[in-house]
């Protein structure tokens, strides 16, 4: 068995349970709407019941036309019941239609904003082991999957549900025999259309859907790093990369493709065998003298809907399938558990002076059988600035991210004013802690809206003062359209260093009573460098200031600098105090990076 073959047999498996899923998943949103869900599906049973009668009325037009002139008053009767049948089938499909737009809409609209929600609330690790293309993709094909969905069940496969039962049990009426070939041939139908939807198609279907994904997630990645690709004259690299997942996926497509042909064949061989046996049994009736002329126009006008439904009953469950594929995804990710989750009795946090304790706090990452801190217990009085420095992957990063709650201790707490952060709103406790980090994203926005997102009431006024006490005004100022200037995907209009200061801009318009300065002014020039030096004096002013420093320069007038080292802290104090410790591992570092700048030492 090859890797297709086993990918194919893994995806039967998970296929039945996808369904199921899928198929909650809908049933709940109608839940939502049930009353015009319930009107949708009344107005399609009663207008498909009206295609079931005609047939009655065709045969008794013909009955009464074979009486001569003694039948016109009947003929003319069902003539006219035709034509009201027809006029209220019109009416009542109409209807359904009319009510399957905003029925439809309001779900699609619905799941699309739940989806967003809950993607915007999935961790930073869900997030840095996500393509943003894939997710993307999963959500905008689910959208449209449950379109086609909600159409395929209320306005297709419920209206050949309905003509199949009603057809049969009113030919059983007449003629058992002649109901019992209709069902056992309709049946047989349905049956293997199922079989082969559900066995045949949706497997491989399920398949060329990742692969699908893949694609997006590819064109993402390349495209959303086009300055890497061309700095490195990457592109033939990136088009056999993006060469070799199409190839896959159009295997795997074509796949799904023939095997949707080879079903469909087989499905229209069953239909011909089905009209051949009721027109046969129709005949033998006839002969044996319990069929009129009528009757049998009556059999195979009946059959003739059937089969029209029949025939469309195939085409329907592929779509049904498919749709059920396209929507997994989408209804996996409103699944997707959320790594840290707002308590029950969450309340927001009020933070007046900004003071941080971590008692005694144990953290590992996810399923790490090593903590990264243990008992780690630390205190930052309110309105301090301090330093995080050591070398990378020693827990500074960490340290920061946990009083942001973006992951949660696994023992003891972390409290500011003294309330634990597990107890608060993450909305409310991200709001009062301003981060500049040290790669700036900004939105595909205007200048005015990347500053003002710090604070979405504010006034023009507030965000240009925001940008003076940040050092940006002046090259804002310059830009064509000013504050109204669009800084492109993630800012790539904009130089590092505006970048910066367009973000230290966004800390100032926060106002937060908490700091956090991811080394604001690495990789940056000398004027740049000292524009950011001057605005993040200003920022750090009356705040409780946490700067995570790279380059130790940085720290030195910091009230007191914590050295990190394997997830502890192993020195602290002022840069005058650790430079005065002779084997100290701060000192260590520090001349370190001074022989780096003298060209004495390179690593």
């Amino acid at each position: 068995m090859d890797d297709e073959d086993l990918d194919l047999t893994g995806a039967k498996r998970a296929d039945a349970g996808a369904m199921r899923l899928v198929f909650a998943f809908t049933f709940r949103r109608w839940a939502r709407h049930w009353p015009l869900a319930a009107a949708i599906a009344a107005a399609m049973t009663l207008a498909t019941v009206t295609e079931i009668v005609v047939p009655v009325y065709a045969g008794r037009m013909i009955d009464a036309l074979a009486d001569h002139g003694a039948g016109r008053a009947a003929a003319l009767h069902a003539f006219t019941m035709i034509v009201a049948l027809g006029g209220a089938m019109v009416v009542l499909r109409q209807l359904a239609w009319w009510g399957v737009v905003p029925f439809t809409l309001a779900i699609m609209s619905q799941m699309t904003r739940d989806a967003f929600h809950r993607v915007q609330r999935l961790s930073t690790d869900w997030h840095a082991n996500s393509f943003s293309g894939s997710v993307v993709r999963k959500i905008t094909r689910g959208m449209w999957a449950m379109d086609t969905l909600d159409d395929v069940l209320l306005l297709a496969l419920l209206p050949a549900l309905v003509v199949l039962a009603g057809s049969m049990l009113l030919l059983a009426a007449h003629w058992p025999l002649l109901g019992l070939v209709m069902g056992l041939g309709a049946i047989a139908y349905v049956v293997l259309t199922v079989m082969l939807a559900t066995r045949v198609v949706a497997p491989a279907s399920r398949l060329s859907n990742q692969w699908d994904t893949r694609i997006g997630g590819a064109l993402a990645d390349a495209i959303g790093t086009n300055a890497v690709v061309k700095a490195f004259g990457g592109e033939a690299r990136e088009d056999a990369r993006l060469a070799r997942i199409v190839e896959k996926w159009r295997r795997r497509t074509a796949r799904t493709w023939m095997r949707h042909t080879w079903s469909g064949g087989a499905q229209l061989a069953l239909l011909w065998l089905v009209r051949a046996a009721v027109t046969g049994t129709a005949l033998w009736l006839w002969w044996q003298g319990q069929a009129s002329a009528g009757d049998i126009a009556y059999v195979l006008t009946a059959y003739l809907v059937v089969h029209g439904y029949l025939r469309e009953i195939g085409q329907y469950v592929h779509q049904l399938q498919r749709s059920v594929n396209e929507m997994e995804e989408m209804v996996k990710l409103l699944d997707e558990p959320l790594a840290i989750a707002d308590a029950a009795d969450a309340r927001p946090i009020r933070i007046d002076h900004g003071a941080i304790r971590f008692d005694h706090v144990d953290f590992r990452y996810g399923s790490h059988i090593t903590p990264l801190f243990e008992d780690l217990d630390v205190s930052i009085a309110a309105g301090e600035r301090v330093g995080l420095v050591g070398r990378s992957g020693s827990g500074k990063t960490s340290f920061v991210k946990l009083i942001q709650r973006l992951y949660d201790v696994t023992g003891g707490a972390v409290r500011i004013d003294g309330q634990d952060v597990r107890r608060a709103t993450q909305e409310s406790l991200r709001r009062q802690i301003a981060i500049v980090p040290q790669e700036p994203i900004l939105f595909h926005r205007s200048l005015a809206e990347n500053i003002g997102y710090a604070r979405p009431d504010a006034t023009r006024a507030e965000i240009e003062q925001a940008a003076r006490l940040a050092n940006a005004h002046e090259f804002i100022a310059r830009l064509p359209r000013g504050y109204g200037t669009l800084v492109g995907e993630r800012g790539v209009k904009l130089s590092g260093g505006e970048r910066q200061r367009v973000a230290i801009a966004r800390a100032f318009l926060a106002d937060a009573p908490i700091l956090i300065l991811d080394e604001a002014t690495s990789s940056l020039d000398s004027e740049s460098e000292m524009l950011i030096a001057q605005a993040m004096d200003r920022l750090m002013a009356g705040r409780t200031a946490l700067v995570i420093a790279h380059r130790l320069s940085t720290v030195r007038t910091l009230d007191r600098i914590l050295v990190f080292d394997g997830g502890r802290i192993r020195e602290e104090g002022s840069h005058e105090a650790l430079l005065a410790r002779p084997d100290g591992l701060y000192r260590r570092l520090f001349e370190r990076q001074a022989g780096e700048g003298a060209g004495v030492v390179r690593v």
